[in-house]
């Protein structure tokens, strides 16, 4: 896929005010500190489409983007993170709880996993939640340019037997790093062929 435009169109904290266009919707999300925006960056081949920051829990609000006029990147707030205050923490779980009930459009959710930690318990409950709640999802391993090969596959491995405990397969997963573009053409693929297969859907 290549990537032709990417706009901003709106940001929100209510479901019901994101944008009406019928086409595919992707969110992502991850605790603050993982590194989404600037995955989003790397894969939209901007420098600041969505707002990077040295103070992790920048984003706040469901950002929607339109990308190629066909399908939307959804950048929502991270997760998890102790510096915002436990109000709005409250507020986040709320509204990040209803986009993923609420939001027809939603095809797919990238989770998005810091890859030189061990699998973290807000990550794996997160994750629960997007499987009872029958929301299709996929792992993001970010940050991978910060490992060697074999810390990287001892990390994957670990984490994917830690999810089998719970799970039954295993969900999509991706190597990324935004300072090496790795991964890009792999991600973007996914999605171009993920809105293939579902376009009868939004017609």
């Amino acid at each position: 896929m290549k990537i032709k435009s990417a706009d901003f169109v709106m940001s929100n904290s209510n479901v019901m005010k994101a944008p009406k266009d019928r086409i595919p919707e992707y969110a992502f999300i991850g605790r603050s500190n993982v590194g989404k925006s600037s995955l989003i960056n790397m894969l939209m081949q901007r420098k600041d489409l969505a707002k990077t920051s040295g103070k992790p829990g920048k984003t706040q609000l469901i950002n929607h983007f339109k990308i190629n006029e066909e399908w939307f990147l959804v950048d929502l707030p991270g997760y998890g993170y102790a510096q915002i205050s436990k109000k709005k923490r409250t507020i986040f779980q709320f509204f990040i709880e209803n986009y993923f009930k609420e939001r027809e459009q939603l095809v797919f959710t990238f989770v998005l996993i810091d890859s030189r930690h061990d699998p973290q318990k807000i990550d794996l409950e997160f994750m629960q939640f997007l499987g009872e709640n029958q929301i299709p999802f996929g792992i993001v391993f970010t940050k991978a340019d910060k490992l060697g090969t074999s810390k990287i596959n001892n990390q994957i491995a670990n984490y994917k037997k830690k999810l089998l405990k719970h799970w039954e397969i295993l969900p999509t997963s991706f190597l990324t790093s935004s300072e090496t573009g790795l991964g890009r053409e792999e991600f973007l693929t996914f999605i171009e062929q993920t809105n293939q297969d579902i376009l009868k859907d939004f017609q």
